[in-house]
């Protein structure tokens, strides 16, 4: 990708926020937020600030798209109108809106263990309050815990990241401005027990070496993640164990 006027995104080999290639921004989450949900999750990751809620199983609706041998999986990903200064702050579903929610439902479709809900329905909610590159990865990652804390059967707690190509350099966790201006970006969900990739999206090229190293990156971050992630749904449990 040719940008005409791209800004400096690495300068005397820091990022723009001050990060190290392979550096995350500060990521918090906080489970169990939401009185009313069968699941919740905050999280905060750099200027992100997103919130994921589960409901469910729960009786289908529409009715005839009940499946008698599994649960059915609805996702709905969406930014709140005042979430950022581009165009994705408009209110109401747009066409990323919904290409996102298609692809996290993807995502969830093949952790939660569908068999042990037959004849139900599960709904995720992820909405971006706050957005500033990689809203999409957040949304997983929260969505993840969401899932966790409300006790629903799944085979792994996903996270996902993204790495992105900036000249020769390969960085993780693009915020809005590399993610913009990035040779290359790769969001990629990631089922950590064996390393399964769930989800793997990619904007411009990275030659088979790149591709490897992304992976390393990835990887290494996601034990970072997992580690937030556990220790928020540990947190809840111990709240509600007092």
């Amino acid at each position: 990708m040719s940008h005409a006027n791209k800004p400096e995104l690495i300068i005397n080999g820091k990022r723009t926020d001050g990060r190290d290639f392979n550096e995350l921004r500060q990521l918090k989450i906080e489970a169990g937020i939401l009185k009313n949900a069968a699941g919740s999750a905050y999280l905060e990751w750099g200027n992100n600030k997103v919130l994921a809620a589960v409901y469910g199983p729960r009786e289908v609706v529409p009715k005839h798209l009940t499946d008698s041998t599994k649960a059915i999986v609805k996702c709905r990903y969406s930014m709140a109108p005042f979430s950022s200064l581009s165009e994705h702050g408009r209110s109401g579903p747009n066409r990323r809106a919904t290409e996102i929610s298609k692809v996290i439902k993807e995502v969830f479709e093949n952790v939660i263990i569908l068999n042990d809900y037959p004849g139900s329905e599960i709904d995720i909610f992820i909405e971006i309050l706050q957005g500033d590159g990689g809203t999409r990865t957040a949304g997983i990652t929260a969505a993840a815990v969401a899932l966790a804390s409300a006790g629903i059967a799944i085979r792994d707690l996903v996270y996902a990241v993204s790495a992105a190509k900036i000249g020769e350099n390969l960085v993780i966790d693009p915020h809005m401005l590399e993610d913009n201006y990035s040779d290359a970006d790769m969001p990629v969900a990631v089922s950590p027990k064996n390393k399964e990739i769930l989800l793997l999206q990619m904007d411009g090229g990275y030659t088979r070496e790149e591709l490897k190293k992304a992976f390393e990156m990835i990887f290494t971050a996601g034990e970072k993640i997992t580690e937030v992630q556990k220790d928020s749904i540990r947190k809840l449990y111990e709240s509600v164990s007092k």
